[in-house]
């Protein structure tokens, strides 16, 4: 009989480490892998040049922290550690389940384009208090002069970008806290909706009270996308709510989980256009022609700029 329960003992032993392996596997397996631009369909010049690398060679550092922060991974332009001039910031907001590390390609582009780019492993950012720790954080890293972003980041442009429940974080960071003045754009992508948020989650928030440019992305395939996250009459509601510079555009055939990289291209232009003034990016949201209107990739295309 003993030795019954020792086999039996050692049986789920195996299947607990077994299991505990299973889960580090998929906890840390990535989302994209370097080069993942390639298989993304463009429908537009601007579209296809900004969601491929920039002209800068990128670095990487992280810093610990404590939970659920616990670590910041932040990527910026190599040539900071020795140029004498202040760069534009990114704050790139998890979804739900979601962390900085299984999507690094992604911070890797925008930094590419000379942006420091920043995130972290929290899971659960809605409410949008471990967003405002990031900058708080990073704000303490430009008055340190031990940091390598010591007077180094641009105060006055810094955007901020979320998937999913991070999107909703985007909207919580721009309208219940002080640092929300801080943000001069922001590009929230699959937003998890008003609607949705302030009925199933304890992270509700009202898009009204946005007070930066905006630009909201989000595809139109899938139930889970078209009838919980953020349907096209919620998409409509919040926009329509918002009296900021506005865009909005539904990425067609697009599921909700490859919204968080599909529509970087323009994301990326967003950006360099709204923290970095570049003319050609802006090009996708101004002029007599705007690129967004015309892509055939994208459907339901509103533009309030003026």
């Amino acid at each position: 009989m003993k030795k019954v329960l020792k086999i039996i003992g050692i049986i789920v032993l195996v299947l607990a480490f077994g299991l505990v392996g299973l889960y580090l596997f998929a906890d840390n397996k990535p989302y994209i892998h370097k080069g993942y631009q390639e298989g993304i369909e463009t429908g537009g010049d601007i579209e296809a040049k900004y969601l491929h690398s920039g002209e800068y060679q990128t670095k990487k550092t992280t810093a610990k922290a404590e939970d659920p922060i616990k670590k910041y991974t932040i990527y910026y332009p190599a040539e900071l550690e020795t140029e004498n001039r202040t760069y534009p910031m990114i704050l790139v907001v998890n979804g739900t389940g979601g962390k900085a590390t299984k999507y690094e390609p992604e911070f890797e582009l925008y930094a590419s384009w000379g942006f420091i780019t920043v995130g972290t492993q929290d899971k659960g950012t809605g409410s949008g208090q471990t967003t405002v720790a990031t900058l708080r954080y990073m704000l303490e890293q430009n008055e340190n002069p031990d940091s390598v972003f010591y007077h180094k980041i641009d105060l006055d442009n810094i955007g901020i970008t979320g998937f999913s429940q991070g999107g909703a974080a985007v909207f919580n960071v721009l309208t219940k806290y002080e640092e929300a003045s801080f943000f001069k754009a922001a590009a929230p992508l699959s937003p998890v909706s008003e609607h949705t948020a302030e009925t199933t989650t304890d992270y509700p928030y009202d898009s009204a009270d946005v007070k930066c440019p905006i630009m909201i992305l989000a595809g139109t395939s899938g139930e889970f996308e078209t009838e919980i996250v953020i349907p096209l009459s919620e998409l409509n509601r919040q926009y329509d709510k918002i009296t900021t510079p506005k865009v909005m555009a539904r990425r067609v055939g697009m599921d909700h989980d490859h919204m968080m990289y599909s529509a970087g291209g323009y994301v990326t232009a967003w950006f360099r256009w709204q923290l970095m003034g570049d003319e050609e990016a802006a090009k996708a949201f101004v002029g007599e022609t705007p690129e967004l209107l015309s892509n055939a990739l994208y459907q339901d295309q509103q533009i309030d700029i003026h």
